[in-house]
């Protein structure tokens, strides 16, 4: 141990050259300490030294320099069960290249310092210098080496400063750094010496040889954390010596400050089973409130994947309602979050997602139409095993905005309350004869517009003392509802009929100018609105007696 004397006047001068000197020191250090470190190996029947040197030791390491090193005799008769002595330093050391295994929405990446940004996919290979980038409600799961795994929340980034294994020893050393957002981690435990796994946040440095732990590289004046759920982590900060955190504490760090002490995790939250449905979907949790949270982290994950994320919500609330998952066996974790931003114990619930009955093919509004009535008529398709289905209508894709959510026994639904102008978004799910639901089939969007839709009326035919009105027809079993006046208020209509067929034939009216309007209804009883008053004019018979009349006539229903 040294130290230097540095002139109080000279001080900011030499402090870039002090900063050098430590950092020096520390890698000297470090680099003497990786000499001093040895992995060993036990002999099996059948090994011998010089294959045992091909397999692990650098190229220009010569296998005798082992041979002297363990004091073997014979190199090719090697007792089973002797313990052989590799100096980390002679190792080969091999690029190990971390795995995509698992994403949820819009991820982006970089497998190397060197390659074009691209949008990530299963199975993608990244290398050291590369980075991983999630967007908004997205997710993604690497695999490294040794099995260890990192799951990526949401709005996060995380780039790989070394990704490397030393040969066939089942050593790895994995180093990078969490630039922003969240990460768990669920590392195997350590093989031998020279193992690593090693996070960089802003304010913190997190070291580990086997645990499981969450890391939080805070940012925008939040500090950045460590939650420590098994075995140790040791957790250096810019400043002072690092603290050494157990299972069950946190500690946090602000950039530029020291690392605070550990500090207790919150408890798990106590689930109230009368209120929380895991049934089927959608699910609802509730839980008790926790005088020590400001809010609580809600995830999905699968049941034999614990590290894919399927969900996630951070609310303030003590309930959640969550809409869609995917089939099959799912775990839900629930945490309360402290002041400090420490994330909690979980408490944890399995549960699974039926893949049956499924969803019922929609029938009407078709995607993307536009509904000129405010009470819509939704239909869909019978599902041969369902009982019911369940209906969401909602303002956005999410369906975070529920207009509303229904139980229907039969195939068809209308609005009790009218729907103002606007987009909308609808989705079905069957449930069986239990009441379980299962998967929600895809969303549809349609628009409730305000202006009356045009009934296409044809030109009307005058001849033999009759005028006959035709329009477009609607909808199976449809009925239609036509007046005739002279005044547009249609005070005292001359024509004021219901009829099954889409035209009418009346005596034919005086001359001059007249209204019609025409309105649908349907065969649940729904009445439509009446479409625009339009006009017609109609010869005098006294100026042009005899003559046949053909006019075209446009309405819009």
């Amino acid at each position: 141990m040294f130290a230097i004397a540095v002139p109080t006047h000279h001080a900011r001068r030499w402090r870039p050259l002090g900063r050098f000197l430590v950092a020096l020191l520390i890698t000297l250090v470090l680099s003497a300490t990786a000499s001093a470190q040895e992995w060993t190996y036990r002999v099996r029947p059948g090994d011998n030294l010089w294959e045992l040197s091909a397999r692990h030791l650098r190229t220009d390491v010569d296998w005798r320099r082992l041979q002297q090193l363990n004091r073997v005799a014979d190199p090719y008769r090697l007792p089973p069960g002797t313990l052989l002595r590799f100096p980390v330093s002679w190792l080969r050391i091999e690029p190990a290249k971390a795995r995509l295994v698992a994403l949820r929405g819009a991820v982006r990446a970089q497998v190397s310092s060197r390659a074009s940004v691209t949008s990530a996919s299963q199975g993608l290979r990244l290398s050291i210098g590369g980075w991983l980038e999630t967007g908004p409600g997205a997710s993604a799961t690497l695999e490294f080496a040794d099995g260890s795994r990192l799951m990526l929340m949401d709005n996060s980034r995380i780039v790989f400063d070394r990704l490397s294994a030393y040969g066939q020893t089942g050593m790895v050393d994995t180093r990078m750094r969490l630039q922003r957002g969240r990460a768990a981690n669920r590392v195997i435990p350590a093989r031998g010496p020279a193992s690593r796994y090693i996070i960089e946040t802003p304010s913190a440095t997190s070291s580990v040889r086997g645990t499981r732990f969450r890391v939080n590289a805070g940012g925008d004046a939040q500090p950045g954390s460590t939650e420590v759920l098994e075995g140790k982590v040791q957790v250096g900060g810019a400043q002072g010596a690092g603290v050494l955190v157990r299972p069950g504490y946190g500690s946090v760090a602000a950039s530029g400050a020291p690392t605070s002490a550990p500090t207790r995790l919150l408890p798990a939250p106590t689930l109230e089973d009368a209120a929380t449905q895991l049934a089927s979907l959608p699910m609802t949790l509730s839980w008790a409130a926790m005088p020590d949270a400001v809010a609580y982290r809600i995830e999905v994950v699968r049941d034999d994947a614990p590290d894919v994320l399927l969900f996630e919500a951070l609310t303030a609330a003590t309930r959640l309602r969550i809409a869609d998952l995917p089939p099959g066996r799912h775990r839900v974790l629930l945490r309360a979050v402290a002041a400090n931003g420490l994330g909690g114990e979980d408490v944890e619930r399995g549960f699974e997602v039926s893949d049956h009955p499924l969803p019922p093919l929609t029938l009407r509004p078709l995607d993307g139409e536009t509904a000129h009535t405010p009470r819509p008529r939704f239909e869909w398709a019978r599902v041969e095993d369902a009982a019911g289905t369940t209906l969401e209508l909602a303002d956005d894709p999410a369906f975070e905005r529920l207009r509303l959510q229904t139980r229907v026994d039969g195939q068809r639904y209308r609005p009790s309350e009218p729907l103002p102008p606007g987009r909308y978004y609808w989705r079905l799910a069957s449930r069986d004869g239990n009441g379980r639901s299962g998967p929600y089939g895809d969303a549809l969007t349609f628009d409730v517009s305000d202006a009356p839709v045009d009934p296409g009326l044809q030109p009307p035919e005058a001849a033999q003392g009759q005028l006959t009105l035709r329009w477009k027809d609607a909808a199976p079993g449809q009925r239609f509802h036509i007046q005739v006046a002279r005044k547009p208020d249609f005070a005292k209509p001359l024509l004021d009929r219901e009829v099954e067929q889409p035209q009418v034939s009346l005596d034919r009216p005086g001359g001059g100018r007249w209204y019609v309007r025409v309105q649908t209804i349907d065969d649940d009883g729904y009445v439509a609105p009446y479409s625009p008053a339009q006009q017609i004019r109609l010869p005098c018979r006294v100026c042009y007696a005899g003559a046949g009349a053909t006019l075209l006539l446009l309405l819009a229903l």
